[in-house]
């Protein structure tokens, strides 16, 4: 055999070589990724908790100054029907000292609408408020009875020592009198 045959093999045998790696490696992250597909998709959401991830809201028995709790993901969202005079007084404090500065705008879709989850920010209580008889605070919003942090018209924290302005959820109107949640 010639130094040239033996270049050739050599060549050959290592084309081959390289060939057997490749397919090998590609085999064992197909394998790899195959046996780990179903521990990946077991985290996805049931399709119980799925069912659970929007809700509809039928706002019409709502009139001017109403407002009405809602469930949504086992918490309770707060919708208000909101008057002309909380709209002007949300609006009108959009340049106040805030704790947690949003302008009112940024937190509604219409004006009259104030969708707001109902959980304070501060340790997770139940803020009062929903109903006529409840007390509503300084702001005329929502009061955390447990630790003092209150809420304006437009679910913006005020005083006390939540940290943060009620939560917007994700909400689109479906017509006039109905909205979805999530």
């Amino acid at each position: 055999m010639s130094a040239t045959d033996t270049v050739a093999v050599h060549e050959h045998e290592s084309a081959r070589r390289d060939f057997l790696y490749l397919t090998t490696g590609a085999t064992a992250a197909f394998g790899t990724a195959a046996a780990l597909w179903p521990f990946v998709d077991s985290m996805n959401p049931a399709k119980d908790v799925l069912a659970l991830s929007t809700t509809e809201a039928d706002l019409a028995p709502l009139d001017v100054g109403e407002r009405a709790t809602f469930v949504w993901r086992g918490q309770p969202v707060f919708v208000a029907h909101r008057t002309p005079e909380e709209i002007a007084a949300a609006q009108g404090d959009d340049q106040a000292d805030l704790i947690d500065p949003e302008p009112d705008r940024a937190r509604v879709q219409r004006p009259e609408w104030l969708v707001v989850v109902g959980v304070c920010t501060h340790l997770g209580c139940i803020p009062i408020g929903q109903k006529a008889t409840d007390s509503r605070g300084k702001w005329h919003g929502w009061l955390c009875a447990c630790h003092g942090s209150q809420y304006d018209a437009s679910g913006r924290v005020r005083r006390g020592p939540a940290p943060r302005n009620l939560a917007v959820p994700r909400y689109a109107f479906l017509g006039d009198g109905r909205i979805r949640i999530g």
